[in-house]
């Protein structure tokens, strides 16, 4: 470093950046003495590693900290930068250190960014030792990185900062620059909220509010006013917006209808398309309530249609009754299995023929052969009910659907226990 380089400044989030690893907060489960990666470290050898986790929760400076405990060269690449010719550069010069002794760690910003190809290159060079690999990602590892790249690195699950982590590094901003935040004990939370588990986001904020003029303690409106708030984390095309949309699906069906009521708001605040939350409640409705409440279906089309016609934000209001009326709705996925059955039956059946008795006859040769012959209809009969099969002839009657003692689904069961009784009776008379 330069003279006029050491005199420059430098942000609180690089001052404030752990030189050793007790000094990283929220991840005691990987650096602990007794976790995985304070193991490797007491060891003194890593292995090859993808560290997986959100934004500001310290992968880069835990790569660089391992590197330093084991005594490795910290070789950094961004993904987003760096292409073919850089990580050539690398593995020639991790080649000359290792015919020294010295090994080389190379860590990998943004890992997922790299196409198949080149993840596939870094695989010699890390079969052979000529470096250890340290890769970092926002994105999970299953979908974004090489099956072949993954056998050879461990997948580690970093946390995002709780309350505690993000104290921490309040405390220790506030002892660098000699003086509290200029807040009061709401403020303070709310700057917490803010950060979202991402500690150099905090940090940032935490610069901000020490540049503004002494003596001022905000509130959480002037607070608000005073500093950016931080966009949700969410990507529409990745894995938090499955993610989310699996806990809405879940909470619906459990019936926790404030918890649905809260991913819904998540969705809607990271700028999830309405659209796309609208067309999965009407799956839910058909899948997870059915029969149960009929209405369920006719509330979740509606409320589509209303979004349409208004959009946002007054539509929205439409998703939100949706939401509270599915999470109250009596559920059953009586019709779900019984589709799925009735699907597995069709394709082990074949191309089974109708029985005759219920196939048109508009010719004279069908008729000759039987179609239609036999045929009963029902609006004659007694009972609105003719009692007879109308499965194949060989493929052995089967109950697919199978209503439960929940909603209207209970009526629909004792109208199908009825209408059994009287096909038993009326094919036992047959029979006679």
């Amino acid at each position: 470093m330069s003279l006029f380089e050491s005199q420059a400044p430098r942000p609180l989030a690089d001052r404030l950046r752990p030189q050793r690893l007790g000094e990283v907060v929220g991840q005691a489960h990987l650096l602990a003495l007794e976790a995985p990666l304070g193991r490797m470290v007491a060891a003194g050898r890593l292995a090859s590693m993808v560290l997986w986790g959100p934004p500001g929760c310290g992968k880069t400076t835990i790569a660089r900290l391992l590197a330093e405990a084991v005594e490795m060269e910290f070789a950094p690449l961004s993904a987003v930068f760096s292409g073919v010719a850089d990580l050539r550069k690398v593995f020639e010069a991790a080649r000359a250190r290792r015919a020294g002794g010295r090994g080389t760690l190379l860590f990998i910003d943004e890992i997922h960014r790299f196409n198949r190809s080149q993840q596939d290159g870094f695989l010699p060079y890390v079969e052979d030792g000529t470096v250890t690999l340290i890769g970092a990602t926002t994105e999970n590892p299953s979908f974004e990185l090489n099956a072949a790249l993954l056998s050879r690195a461990q997948v580690f699950v970093l946390n995002r900062l709780d309350e505690a982590a993000l104290e921490n590094l309040l405390t220790r901003a506030e002892a660098d620059s000699g003086r509290g935040l200029p807040l009061d004990t709401d403020a303070r939370l709310a700057v917490k909220a803010m950060a979202d588990g991402d500690g150099r986001f905090l940090l940032n904020l935490c610069e901000e509010l020490f540049a503004l003029p002494p003596g001022d303690i905000l509130d959480t409106t002037r607070l608000a006013a005073t500093i950016q708030r931080r966009a949700p984390l969410y990507d529409k095309a990745q894995e938090g917006h499955y993610n989310l949309i699996s806990a809405l699906h879940k909470s619906l069906r459990s019936s926790d209808t404030d918890a649905a009521l809260y991913w819904l708001a998540r969705m809607l605040a990271a700028g999830e398309d309405p659209r796309y939350i609208a067309r999965r409640l009407v799956r839910f409705a058909s899948e997870d309530v059915g029969l149960a409440d009929p209405d369920a279906l006719v509330q979740a089309l509606t409320a589509w249609e209303v979004y349409e016609r208004l959009g946002s934000p007054e539509g929205e209001l439409a998703l939100v009754q949706c939401v509270i009326y599915l999470g109250t709705a009596p559920k059953s996925n009586a019709a779900y299995v019984a589709y799925k059955e009735a699907m597995k039956a069709a394709r082990s059946s074949g191309s089974v023929m109708p029985p005759k008795h219920i196939l048109n006859a508009p010719t004279r040769l069908m008729k000759d052969i039987g179609y239609g012959s036999g045929y009963t209809y029902d609006h004659d009969t007694q009972d609105g009910f003719s009692g007879q099969s109308c499965f194949p002839d060989d493929l052995p009657r089967t109950s697919f659907y199978r209503p439960v003692e929940r909603g209207f689904e209970r009526e629909i069961k004792k109208r199908l226990e009825y209408w059994d009784k009287l096909r038993r009776r009326i094919m036992g008379g047959a029979d006679q």
